[in-house]
Formats: C-alpha cells, sequence, structure tokens
C-alpha cells in the first residue's frame, strides 16, 4: 500500500505540469477565451481569468523546464514515472505553449487573426528541439485546437478554406523544420554520441589494455604517460573491475535468496554514515542519494561489528528506500579488513532470514572484501612498478650525458621523470669559498609566477641558514616530510621568494660523500615528493652528483685536448679542424675569411738573454691580447712556439688588415716586469684572405707564412698582406 501511495505521488509530481497544459487547451478549445467579451466595454470576468491564468501558467511552464534536472539513471530504472519525467516536462512545455498562442489568436480575431505566424513558429521550434512526445503533442494540439475554432466560428466555404491554409501552413513548418533542422541537429547528435561513446571506449580499453598487458610489455613498449594518466587509468580500471565484480555478487546473491533488495554500503570517512554503493531491488523507491542521512537499523552493525537478523523492520529504520519501508526481513554482515570497519553488505525480503541465509551473506562480503584488496595490490604494484620504471629512465639518462650542462639538463628530465615539479634548481657548491652558485634553473609549464627567474640566474650566495647551506652541512634532503612547514623560510637567500610553493624538496649532490651542490624541487600541488619519490630523488641526486664530477673531469680533459696548456688558446690541431670547417663554410655560403700568422719578433733573444719564465710570460701576455681584441667568433690559436694564428670570420682583406694592425699595437704595448727591467716586445703578422689569395687551406697557409717572411725581412713589427708582399716583390724585380 505504501508503494502504492509513493507511486502516485511520483505520477502526481511530474505529471502535473502536463495535464494542467492539457487543461488550458481544452479549455481554449471550447472558447475560454473569446476577444470580443475580453476587450468588450464591459469585458467578460471569467474570460479574463483564464486568459490571466494561461498567462501565468505559460511563464510558470518555461520557468520549470528551464529549471528541469532530469533524474538519475538508477533513479529512471527504479521508476516508470521519473522514466518519463523528462518527456512529461516537455508535454507540459508544448500543450502550455500552444494553449498561450491560441489565446493570442482568439483574441485577436480567430481565424481571421494576425497572430497565426506565432502557431508556426511555435510548431517549429517544437519540432527542431523538443523531444518527439512534445513534437508530436505541439502539432496535433495546435490541429485539434484549429479544428475546435472553426467548429466555434461556424463552418462555411470561408473559414474551413482558411482553417484549411493554416493546417497546411502548420503541416509545412513541421515538416520543413522535421526535415532540415531536425534532421541536421539528429546527424549532429548522433555524431556527437559516437565520438563521446569512441572516446569513452578508447578510455576504457585504454584502462583495459593498461591493466592486462602493462605487466607483460617494458616501458619502452608502451606509450609514455605521466604519472596523473597513470593514476587516472589505475583508477578507472580499479573501479570498473570492483563494480562489476560487487554487481554480479549482488545480483547472485538476489536470486539465492529471494531478496527484493539487495545492497552495498560503504562507511563514510567519519567512520559513522554509509554511501551506498551498489544496489539491486525490485523496489522503485530505492534513494536517489547515494550518502544517506544516517545508517537507520544498520547502525547496530556500524557499533556492534556484528550480523544482524532482523524479522521486521519498523517504518524509517530502512534508509536506502526513501519511503522508509516497514515489516521486511532484513539481514547484515559487516565488511571488516584488518579489524577496521569498511563496509555492509544488506539483503530484505518479506519472509524472514535464516542462520544459513546469513552465513551465505557473510561468504558473499568475503568476496566483495577480496575483489577490494586485489585491485588494492594491483593499483600498488603497477604505481611501484610506474615509479621504478621512471627511475631506471632517469638513470639511464644520466649514464647518456656527457658535459656539466647536458647533465644538468638531463637532471631535471630525470627528475621530472619520477616526481612532477614545477620548478628545479641546481646550485654547484664551492667548498673551498663557501659559496654556492646557481648553475641551472628550469620552469616547466604551469609552473611560470612560482619564481622570478631573472633573480636566480648566476646567483651567488654564501653558507648561510638558508635550506640550500643546510642541506649542504648536513648532507641530507630537506623537508623531510617534502612539505615546507613555513612559507617563509629561506631555500638559498631571504631575497629569492617562492609563491605559492605547497611541495618543496632540496636534495644534496654527494660525490664520494662530498657536497658538490644542490637539488631544489618545487611544485604548486601538495604532496609530490612522498616517501617513495624522495628516496629514489635522493639515488638520482647522487648520480646527478657523481655525472657532474664526471661531466667536469669530461670538460677538463677535452680542454687539455683541445687548447695549448701554456697560453689557453686553441692548439695546433684543433686550429687546423677550425679551420678547415670555416673553410667549408665560407665556399658553401660565399662568404670571406682571412687567416693571421703572427710571430714574435728577436723571441729568441728573449729567452737566451731574460730565461725561458719571462719568455713564457711574454707568450701568456700576447696570448691575452691575441684572446681580446679579435671577435668571439674568431679563432686565436698558438700555432707553435713562438708563433700564433688567428682565424677571422666573415672579413675581407681590409677588414682583416685592420684587425691585425689593432692587435700588433695592443702587443706592442705590454711591458713584462723581469729582474732586468721592463720588457716589451713586438710581433709581426701576415695575412692571407680568402677567396682572393686561395681557396685551400694549404694555400692559405703558404701565402700568410710569405707575407709574415716579408714583414719579417722589411723591418718587423710590420702588418703585410699576401697582396703586398706579391707587389713588393714584383716591384723589387722591376727595378
Amino acid at each position: 500500500m505504501r508503494a502504492l501511495h509513493r507511486a502516485l505521488r511520483r505520477a502526481a509530481k511530474v505529471s502535473v505540469g502536463a495535464v494542467a497544459g492539457a487543461v488550458a487547451c481544452a479549455v481554449v478549445g471550447v472558447g475560454g477565451a473569446d476577444g470580443a467579451d475580453v476587450f468588450a466595454k464591459t469585458p467578460s470576468v471569467p474570460m479574463t481569468m483564464v486568459v490571466v491564468a494561461i498567462a501565468a501558467l505559460m511563464a510558470t511552464a518555461v520557468i520549470r523546464r528551464m529549471q528541469f534536472a532530469a533524474p538519475s539513471a538508477r533513479a529512471q530504472r527504479a521508476s516508470y514515472w521519473l522514466a518519463a519525467a523528462t518527456d512529461l516536462a516537455d508535454l507540459e512545455l508544448a500543450l502550455t505553449l500552444v494553449a498561450g498562442a491560441h489565446v493570442v489568436i482568439a483574441v485577436t480575431g480567430g481565424l481571421e487573426s494576425p497572430a497565426y505566424p506565432l502557431v508556426y513558429g511555435l510548431v517549429a521550434f517544437a519540432m527542431t528541439v523538443l523531444a518527439r512526445p512534445g513534437a508530436i503533442a505541439t502539432f496535433g494540439a495546435a490541429l485539434l485546437l484549429e479544428g475546435a475554432l472553426l467548429a466555434r466560428s461556424g463552418i462555411t466555404e470561408h473559414t474551413a478554406l482558411a482553417a484549411g491554409l493554416h493546417a497546411i501552413y502548420l503541416g509545412g513548418a513541421a515538416f520543413a523544420h522535421v526535415l532540415l533542422l531536425r534532421g541536421l541537429t539528429a546527424r549532429y547528435r548522433r555524431r556527437r554520441a559516437a565520438r563521446l561513446d569512441e572516446e569513452l571506449s578508447a578510455l576504457r580499453e585504454s584502462a583495459k589494455d593498461y591493466r592486462l598487458i602493462a605487466a607483460a610489455l617494458g616501458p619502452a613498449s608502451r606509450a609514455p604517460r605521466v604519472r596523473d594518466e597513470e593514476e587516472r587509468l589505475l583508477a578507472i580500471g580499479g573501479v570498473g573491475m570492483i563494480g562489476d565484480s560487487a554487481s554480479w555478487v549482488l545480483a547472485t546473491l538476489k536470486r539465492s535468496l529471494g531478496a527484493r533488495t539487495v545492497a552495498l554500503l560503504w562507511i563514510d570517512d567519519d567512520g559513522e554514515r554509509v554511501k551506498l554503493k551498489e544496489v539491486v531491488s525490485d523496489a522503485d523507491d530505492i534513494t536517489e542519494t547515494p550518502r544517506l542521512a544516517s545508517a537507520g537499523i544498520l547502525g547496530a552493525v556500524v557499533r556492534d561489528r556484528a550480523p544482524l537478523l532482523c524479522a521486521a523492520t519498523k517504518p524509517g529504520q530502512l534508509t536506502y528506500y526513501d519511503g522508509g519501508r516497514a515489516g521486511v526481513a532484513l539481514v547484515a554482515v559487516p565488511i571488516i579488513e584488518n579489524t577496521h570497519l569498511r563496509g555492509i553488505l544488506a539483503a530484505d525480503r518479506d519472509a524472514p532470514f535464516t542462520e544459513a541465509d546469513r552465513d551465505l551473506l557473510a561468504d558473499a562480503s568475503h568476496q566483495v572484501l577480496r575483489v577490494v584488496q586485489s585491485e588494492q595490490v594491483f593499483r600498488a604494484v603497477e604505481r611501484a612498478k610506474y615509479e621504478h620504471e621512471r627511475f631506471y629512465q632517469a638513470t639511464a639518462m644520466l649514464g647518456r650525458a656527457l658535459t656539466p650542462e647536458q647533465v644538468m639538463e638531463t637532471a631535471f628530465d630525470a627528475a621530472g621523470a619520477i616526481a612532477e615539479f614545477d620548478v628545479a634548481v641546481i646550485a654547484m657548491y664551492e667548498k673551498d669559498r663557501l659559496r654556492h652558485r646557481v648553475a641551472a634553473v628550469r620552469v616547466r609549464p604551469g609552473g611560470e609566477g612560482i619564481v622570478d627567474v631573472a633573480t636566480l640566474t648566476d646567483l651567488e650566495f654564501k653558507d648561510n641558514a638558508g635550506l640550500a647551506s643546510m642541506v649542504v652541512k648536513n648532507r641530507h634532503y630537506l623537508p623531510s616530510g617534502g612539505e615546507p612547514r613555513e612559507v617563509s623560510a629561506p631555500i638559498f637567500t631571504r631575497k629569492i621568494k617562492f609563491e605559492d610553493a605547497k611541495s618543496l624538496l632540496v636534495l644534496p649532490l654527494l660525490a664520494a660523500d662530498e657536497p658538490v651542490g644542490t637539488l631544489t624541487l618545487v611544485a604548486r600541488a601538495e604532496k609530490r615528493f612522498g616517501k617513495d619519490v624522495r628516496e629514489m630523488l635522493a639515488v638520482i641526486a647522487n648520480q646527478v652528483a657523481i655525472s657532474l664530477e664526471n661531466g667536469f673531469l669530461y670538460k677538463k680533459m677535452e680542454t687539455m685536448a683541445t687548447t695549448d696548456g701554456l697560453t689557453g688558446l686553441t692548439n695546433h690541431r684543433t686550429f687546423q679542424t677550425r679551420f678547415a670547417e670555416m673553410l667549408e663554410r665560407a665556399a658553401r655560403h660565399n662568404h670571406k675569411f682571412a687567416v693571421l700568422l703572427c710571430d714574435i719578433d728577436f723571441f729568441k733573444k728573449v729567452n737566451d738573454g731574460y730565461g725561458h719564465p719571462v719568455g713564457d710570460e711574454v707568450l701568456r701576455r700576447v696570448a691575452r691580447v691575441l684572446q681580446e681584441v679579435p671577435r668571439k667568433i674568431d679563432v686565436p690559436a698558438r700555432y707553435g712556439g713562438e708563433e700564433f694564428a688567428v682565424l677571422l670570420d666573415n672579413v675581407d682583406v681590409v677588414q682583416a688588415k685592420q684587425i691585425a694592425e689593432r692587435i700588433r699595437i695592443e702587443i706592442s704595448k705590454v711591458v713584462v716586469d723581469t729582474e732586468k727591467g721592463p720588457l716589451s716586445v713586438t710581433e709581426s703578422i701576415g695575412i692571407a684572405a680568402f677567396p682572393e689569395d686561395g681557396r685551400d687551406r694549404t694555400t692559405l697557409i703558404e701565402r700568410a707564412d710569405l707575407a709574415l717572411y716579408h714583414a719579417k725581412h722589411t723591418g718587423r713589427n710590420r702588418t703585410v698582406t699576401w697582396t703586398e708582399a706579391q707587389a713588393a716583390k714584383t716591384k723589387l724585380k722591376a727595378s
């Protein structure tokens, strides 16, 4: 009886608007509104009230439809009337609007009213926007009211023709919009639904594939996913598996027990309230709210953590029913995991339950718990595997880096493979000077605004009370929990502010247990650097430190292999390589360049008269001039002994001689203090230009050397080009 009463109440609630619209149409159809009576000198009070009532009904119907929210899928499955709620809402709007439109027609002239386009537009709107029941109701009601108006006006040749034309126009408006707009809309909706189904199917398939083959394939065989995507796929797969398994268990249990309802309720975060997670039921009054206001009679199971058998419940005790059924038998068992109450499995029916039914329910609860536990284990294993795969990738990346710059960039990539951060900073520590220097900074997309990168670039600071200094001193990462306790605590210096930093980790870079720097990771999101992540990042930081030491060693070895040990200039072998590269580039792009060969005048006398240490100092001072005077794109080198060479990129012979002259003048200004007094030297320079003086390396070197020879034998401390040397030689022969 109670169920019937509830069904009637729901039916009344969802259909009252449609019934009101139908009544309004009926009132208009029998002539409840007429312009002659409404606008007479003495208006008809009943007809005026009808017009006002239908206008109010129209406004109410529009507002109700705009605010209408369809019942949940579970509620629609549980009740026929709730399943029809959307169609009934469309019927209410359609019938009310048709009634209102015919009121306007009735008071503005009847069959001769100029307001008929309003009805045509209304039919077109319904055919385009409303679902099929609402569209059909609009068209049908308009035709019926048109027939009623014809009957009231009297059937004559004139009125029949007018009504027939109106019916044709109504049909034309309906057909046009069904064929065109509604067809296009339906096609768009089908396409959108198909695309949505494809995306959902792909997502489910991705989660399924991830669960089924993730363990069988290596990380290189799967598409790369960020940590959040992995967590999302794990969650989708886990929830789907638990839901499917629980639904099967509940359906099987319902058939076995002959129950009306079997429900799985989960304990809320507060440990007292319950949430309705899964339900299988023949009843139509299952609550639509997942979180129940109270546990009702099931509170005894929460309190005692013991099975419950009840022969007949009282009204309101079963809170997963909206109306609160009474007089039904109930059996419920707790779902307990390691002394923790996780949920309740309950079943009800009209006949009392036995202890055997209770035991069967208890066995089913264990099955549900095993499904949940297996998903927890699966997620933990997959999460650990994901992290270790990223750890392996990070170590592999570091193994491929050679120079310190490459190591630092790779360190950021490696850290990003393990943990999501917004800003990362590497600061090098100089133990002898007790100073720190920021060597590299990376801001990942979305991390802009956390810190002013300009303040970090090339920042140098001494040991202080900041986290970076404390990490170096303690040789241990800080803060211990991966989250800053005090936002005001400095990381590097108090001037460097990190805004909105919810997760922070400063790791020491240790090589042979000696700190060489720090790696700082900052994120806006909370709990980015959990315990497992911190431990893996600590190992990565140690590898970064070793890789940095190897990088500095590599750079030192590379420098030793490419530069002259005494002067710091490019050595002869590297000079020849750079010469070949510049020659090839100039020939390919039709550029010019020049080569200078320089020789210190009377250098043997310097060594013999002042000693080799002074001679070495002279070479270093001359090399300094050759580094400072040319441009950065030029290549100065020690060619051998007291000879130097300079490659001048993208210059002609005139520009080359100007640079050579500046070099010669600056060298003549060099003064070396010795025990025998100040020592000055001069230099002679020979110039050969590409392509005027030669197109290959051998020819250019040979002609620059001949120009140098000419400078040496015509007074020294001179700059001579190959062209000038040749002109002087020709002139000498002519004389």
